[in-house]
């Protein structure tokens, strides 16, 4: 996008433009992986502007939560219409911030972020949620509202308004978002490569219990997926097949912290461990995995032909078509002021920092050129820019 649209909240004059980088020699698509993480996600749009302005737009992308409202955005415009319409959603739902003016200070930043969760709690979020009146255990037992305490039918309003649902169909982007059945505890993906997605299916994505309602798709209904897999990275590695990739994945919550001196960072640090551990062990899983398939693949070459069974022979064949997996991890930063709210604080000040911190993050990591280059020898390679160095 044109240096005179980019997002106001990420614009510094110092800045020089984003050189524009060719997709790499014998990479075979580009990858973007969302996490779940409520209010957080801005950090995912800042990431994606710096992919845009770069010129690497995503072959495939992948959510969960606000992951996959982020993710139904991008799969659901043409390129040069993606970063409005992200915009135009973050901006929509941090509407309704009535602080606006505020002391410096960590101590004054913090009490600021509560009050404008709190007002998030009574009030919803434009365009988003909004309270449901007598909900809870204030309803009648079997009704919508005894089940949530919040209606999400502006998020429908607001996904039909800025996502093209015949595009993420019928385009060239492979879309997938991950829910759970609430009856079966079963976590699935709504893949747009096996089922027709509709509003619906990100609503489900996204459906966190007690706040948010579950979402009815046929005869089945559906919570978040962060209930049970907080990063959507396994369903991409298990559908490329030999493909290289370029993977982009954007995590919300850090699996490395500080030690927690009081007790709004102790349950800071306690959704950090819960939503982060599924992507440290779905990463740590692959790499082995591909390791073991590498050294299989060394030993059986030590072998003569003539020695090997059938099944022998056709699983080297296999290995010796390994895909080479570049995965460029992006990790939210958390800063010194946010708190256990930092998930459900849509002040229009957390959001931009949220946002130009993911965009940075993005543009140092993409001048590292060596961790986008493909060696041709197979294997995943995972790097951090927040690691650099260790």
């Amino acid at each position: 996008m044109d240096q005179p649209t980019q997002p106001r909240h990420t614009r510094r004059k110092s800045l020089p433009p984003m050189p524009h980088i060719p997709r790499p020699k014998g990479c075979d698509g580009i990858g973007l992986v969302l996490q779940g993480g409520g209010a957080l996600g801005a950090y995912q749009a800042g990431v994606y502007q710096a992919l845009h302005e770069a010129g690497l737009e995503p072959d495939w992308v992948t959510g969960v939560s606000i992951g996959a409202i982020n993710s139904a955005i991008i799969a659901g415009n043409a390129p040069e219409h993606r970063l409005a319409k992200l915009e135009k959603f973050w901006l929509d739902i941090t509407a309704r911030d009535p602080y606006t003016i505020w002391p410096e200070g960590d101590y004054a930043r913090m009490l600021r972020n509560m009050l404008s969760a709190m007002h998030g709690v009574l009030f919803g979020q434009p365009g988003f949620f909004r309270p449901r009146p007598a909900s809870g255990f204030l309803a009648p037992r079997g009704s919508r509202a005894a089940t949530a305490l919040y209606d999400t039918s502006p998020l429908h309003h607001t996904l039909d308004n800025l996502v093209d649902f015949n595009l993420i169909n019928d385009g060239p982007v492979r879309l997938a978002v991950g829910a759970v059945n609430v009856a079966t505890a079963n976590f699935l993906y709504f893949d747009n490569h096996e089922v027709e997605i509709g509003p619906e299916h990100i609503m489900a994505s996204g459906a966190l219990p007690p706040g948010l309602p579950m979402i009815r798709i046929g005869a089945n209904h559906y919570w978040d997926g962060g209930l049970v897999s907080n990063t959507p990275l396994q369903h991409l590695l298990d559908h490329i097949g030999n493909k290289n990739m370029l993977i982009f994945q954007v995590d919300l919550f850090s699996a490395r912290g500080e030690i927690p001196r009081d007790m709004p960072s102790v349950l800071s640090r306690q959704k950090d461990i819960q939503y982060s551990s599924r992507t440290r062990t779905t990463t740590d899983h692959f790499l082995q995995v591909h390791r073991l398939q590498q050294q299989l693949r060394e030993a059986l070459y030590l072998v003569p032909p003539e020695l090997l069974t059938e099944e022998q022979q056709e699983m080297k064949a296999t290995l010796e078509r390994l895909p080479e997996i570049n995965i460029l991890q992006l990790i939210y930063q958390q800063k010194a002021y946010e708190g256990d709210a930092k998930d459900y604080e849509f002040s229009r000040i957390s959001m931009k920092e949220h946002w130009r911190a993911g965009y940075y993050d993005t543009r140092h990591t993409l001048a590292r050129g060596d961790w986008l280059r493909f060696t041709g020898e197979g294997g995943i390679n995972a790097y951090d820019i927040h690691r650099v160095g260790e």
